[in-house]
């Protein structure tokens, strides 16, 4: 317990199970403390504006599966949900996902910051990619509402640090500590434990393709380029295995923005699980595929940094042209990563891998472990150490009425607010 002899009340509150890793040494470390009370609550999410908040049983069965004790709010209302909470009475709510609009209204930032302190840990490892026309730090990452009003922010990146430093409240609550979802990846990953969903004896690679298909947004998205070339590749290489792993909304956006119609995209799906040496991994353990993988395919953004950090190999990066611009530490990462532009190259270097092995690129991936490892190993640590340090100083809450600045999601031109 703390000198007033009051143990700190902490409330873990996610939706976006994927990235619970995020915050998982954090939720550790404080259960074993006895300075600390916790829990963890499960809430329904969406998407996209035309879906129904939902899927809490999917967040609850992850976190069980996990062994992590939970509350489960899966409540039509989230106001019913919101009074759940201030009955708990948290010092501090952790998130770890900060578009707002993924949230029932009543567990918004606006919302908690009335009652609590929030600390934001972000689900993203590293904040790679830029705005079109911006230098630096994008200002998604730092200006949203979420970015505002939290309490604390614990960030990757001292680039990010100083780009807090350009709002109204400045950088005095952003704290370089590293990412605890990179520092348990690379323990991961060491420990050699694997959990490949097909039978033994080939080969393995892991196709992981991003959700954004528009320059409207991101733009790194190549499945619908290359869905077809990958399963006629897969038919033809049955000495390897090819599990896919999609970004949680890819298939969904793969409709919604007209790249395939429902009937498409399921033929598409058929054909491939037709196959006897693919396989689809939606939301497993991503750690054990990386220790896995022989070889890792992706088109996505936080995989490039996470898999040579984790394993010290390249990925294969399938670049598509007008991709949104790197950030100063994308650059790095990109650096660190085999590039290839259409699927001609990419079979040149598969065939180069098998004769060859993954060529070397040790010292690009040291220059990115530099830049994205504040603290190896000690993320968490240092997290947990700010929280006792902010309750021992008893900061305030955060006023929003404070933050004059406007929100990065309602100036003209960002991506659209759904409410």
């Amino acid at each position: 317990m703390n000198s007033a002899g009051h143990r700190i009340k902490v409330v873990f509150l996610t939706f976006y199970f994927e990235a619970w890793d995020a915050l998982a040494d954090v939720h550790s470390l404080m259960l074993a403390d006895d300075r600390f009370e916790v829990k963890v609550v499960s809430i329904p999410r969406r998407f996209r504006a035309d879906e129904a908040f939902a899927n809490e049983d999917k967040v609850s069965e992850f976190l069980s599966n996990a062994g992590v004790e939970h509350l489960r709010f899966n409540l039509d209302d989230s106001l019913d949900g919101l009074a759940k909470l201030r009955e708990l009475a948290p010092d501090y709510v952790f998130i770890n996902y900060p578009w707002q609009r993924n949230y029932q209204p009543n567990y918004r930032v606006e919302k908690l910051a009335e009652f609590t302190k929030v600390a934001y840990v972000p689900y993203y490892s590293l904040a790679l990619v830029n705005e079109p026309g911006e230098a630096g730090v994008t200002p998604y990452l730092y200006t949203q509402r979420s970015n505002q009003l939290a309490a604390l922010v614990f960030t990757q990146d001292p680039n990010t640090v100083a780009a807090y430093a350009k709002t109204g409240r400045g950088n005095g609550y952003v704290h370089l500590t590293g990412t605890p979802k990179i520092d348990a990846l690379v323990r991961k990953v060491q420990s050699g434990e694997t959990n490949w969903p097909l039978p033994g004896g080939n080969r393995r690679m892991v196709w992981a393709p991003h959700h954004s298909f528009s320059e409207d947004w991101f733009n790194f998205g190549m499945f619908p380029e290359i869905a077809h070339d990958m399963l006629q590749f897969a038919r033809s290489h049955q000495e390897l295995d090819i599990v896919l792993r999609p970004h949680p909304i890819m298939f969904g956006n793969l409709v919604a923005s007209g790249m395939r119609t429902e009937a498409e995209l399921a033929s598409w799906l058929t054909d491939w699980n037709s196959l006897t040496n693919t396989a689809i991994d939606a939301d497993g353990d991503i750690g054990a595929l990386f220790a896995a993988a022989d070889i890792f395919l992706t088109d996505g953004i936080s995989f490039i940094g996470e898999y040579p950090l984790a394993t010290g190999k390249p990925a294969v990066f399938f670049e598509k042209q007008n991709h949104w611009p790197w950030s100063p530490i994308g650059k790095i990462a990109s650096r660190a990563n085999i590039h290839v532009h259409n699927f001609v190259e990419f079979e040149e270097v598969f065939e180069d891998f098998l004769e060859h092995g993954l060529p070397d690129f040790s010292a690009e991936i040291a220059e990115l472990r530099k830049a994205a490892q504040p603290f190896p190993g000690e993320a968490a640590e240092k997290i947990v150490e700010v929280i006792l340090k902010d309750f021992e100083l008893k900061t305030p809450l955060v006023n929003p009425a404070s933050v004059t600045d406007v929100a990065w999601e309602n100036r003209p031109g960002t991506e659209p607010s759904w409410d």
